[in-house]
């Protein structure tokens, strides 16, 4: 038999979150285009408004104060308030919701009533005040007030582009963090507003887990909180599909100067799915040696042995005494240079197109020029020496199978020349020459490897693969590379066999 108590509390659940959630979709129709875009507004939907509330560890305390920086429409709000006062994790309540957008005044109003007004069926004291403005200059500008901090913070981040020169990003700059999007913004700002031992919960974009463009956001984070709980989503367009954003989300919790001991990690399909998920020790997550501090998400038992796999690895690139760089060609800069058609004065040039199973395919019919004309001695400063060099597509297409796609460009089929390629590549290199043919083909088996991939899936959410990241990975030793070298055609064989490849080379490393 259902306790009465408990009979309330769900019907007065469905009452509440439903009438805020009607209130998000009569705000999501009212949105203006250019206001949406300018403000970066995706509104939470209900089940990933109860998701992200769920996160927080939330001690017992006799009063909290609650931070909504983007509130929106109120339904990630009215989430966490209805779990805060049905886990009588206080007696009082404060909330501060900030919200920008006028549009969006009226429904954010109606749906801090209704909490209010629900919460006080419980015996619970709420109070919401609503502040109608910026919250990045709120907290950066002159007036700012420091004592004013917080207990949870919980945010659903608008997400835009900040140019070098927008004055949030050098308001950011000049509080000590560069951030080169709004939600990195939100999310510093959010982080500094906690007292120490405050929560954070947070449903952001993946893109800041690695790479350089958010490296100085990435390490102020973590440095400043500690995470408990990470959530994965597989599927890139179910939670906001009715503003219809296609972007990778993760939902994070941490503590302001928590432990760093265990993380908490879960993966679903979408926000209304079941989840798996384990705990993994904080080092797994975040290894104190990556001075990148790349945040590395093994979902599974795969992506933990493709993790303990790579650790096992005797090199790294510095090891073998090897670079990765960008492409040098930028093409809309060099339109005059290129050319469908080469002719004598021209270099080959290489585009990720080119890239096929495992080889340099040129020149190939891809609707791009494959000729780099050198017309001045400045001109040799976009090319490679002639030698072999493994070239890397820098961005996939997120339906690819594979995130990593490398080829082996060989001058005894290809021809002596110096190589022009293209700015949508990375190339592994000597130190700005040619590799040897047998480490070429071993470094290409490698990185084509499904190991590989899976660990690099463990740290980048989206597709584009920078030099930084594949500087970060691990290599089996010289000799490994020139054995798996030796034992593969000169085109690679199919997924199966160049697995199998590396699974023998690995067993050896391991031997060893």
């Amino acid at each position: 038999m259902i306790r009465p108590e408990v009979a309330t509390a769900v019907h007065a659940e469905v009452d509440l979150l439903d009438r805020i959630e009607a209130l998000r979709v009569r705000a999501i129709a009212s949105l203006n285009t250019s206001t949406q875009a300018r403000f970066g507004q995706y509104f939470t939907p209900r089940r990933a408004a109860e998701l992200i509330a769920a996160m927080p560890r939330l001690p017992k305390s006799r009063s909290l104060r609650v931070l909504d920086p983007g509130a929106g429409s109120g339904m990630l709000m009215a989430a966490m308030i209805y779990r805060l006062v049905t886990d009588r994790a206080a007696q009082s309540i404060h909330v501060t919701a900030v919200e920008l957008d006028e549009s969006i005044l009226p429904m954010l109003h109606d749906a801090a009533q209704e909490c209010v007004q629900w919460a006080e069926r419980f015996g619970c004291d709420l109070t919401v005040d609503i502040k109608a403005e910026d919250f990045i200059d709120s907290r950066t500008g002159w007036d700012a007030l420091s004592e004013d901090f917080y207990d949870l913070v919980v945010i659903n981040p608008p997400y835009a582009k900040l140019p070098a020169n927008s004055a949030y990003r050098h308001a950011l700059i000049s509080y000590g963090v560069d951030c080169p999007n709004l939600y990195a913004a939100f999310l510093t700002l959010g982080a500094d507003a906690l007292n120490e031992g405050g929560e954070l919960v947070t449903i952001t974009p993946r893109s800041f887990a690695n790479g350089p463009y958010f490296e100085q956001f990435r390490k102020f984070l973590l440095r400043t909180i500690a995470l408990n709980r990470v959530h994965t989503f597989e599927s890139r367009s179910t939670v906001f599909s009715d503003t219809g954003v296609l972007q990778e989300n993760i939902v994070l919790s941490g503590t302001k100067g928590g432990e760093r001991s265990k993380v908490r990690i879960s993966v679903s399909n979408g926000h209304t799915d079941d989840a798996i998920e384990h705990v993994v020790p904080y080092e797994a997550l975040i290894n104190r040696d990556d001075r990148h501090q790349f945040l590395r998400l093994a979902l599974g038992a795969e992506d933990i042995l493709a993790a303990d796999t790579m650790a096992s690895m005797p090199a790294t690139l510095d090891d073998l005494n090897l670079k990765v760089s960008t492409g040098r060609v930028v093409d809309f800069r060099a339109h005059e240079k290129l050319r469908d058609e080469p002719d004598d004065e021209c270099a080959p040039l290489i585009y990720p197109g080119n890239l096929q199973q495992g080889v340099v395919d040129w020149p190939r019919a891809i609707g791009k020029a494959q000729g780099f004309a050198i017309r001045e001695e400045s001109d040799h400063k976009a090319l490679v020496p002639p030698g072999c060099y493994v070239l890397v597509k820098r961005f996939s297409a997120k339906e690819e199978t594979r995130r990593i796609v490398a080829a082996v460009w060989d001058p005894e089929v290809n021809g002596d020349s110096p190589v022009a390629v293209e700015n949508h590549l990375n190339v592994f290199h000597d130190h700005g020459n040619g590799l040897s043919r047998e480490i070429a083909r071993g470094l290409s088996i490698w990185l084509n490897s499904t190991i590989v991939d899976r660990f690099f899936r463990t740290f980048s959410g989206h597709t584009q693969v920078n030099a930084t990241d594949l500087r970060t990975l691990r290599f089996p030793s010289f000799d490994s590379l020139s054995r798996m070298s030796g034992s593969a055609p000169r085109m690679l064989p199919d997924q199966a066999r160049v697995d199998r490849l590396v699974e023998s080379m690995i067993r050896l490393e391991m031997a060893q």
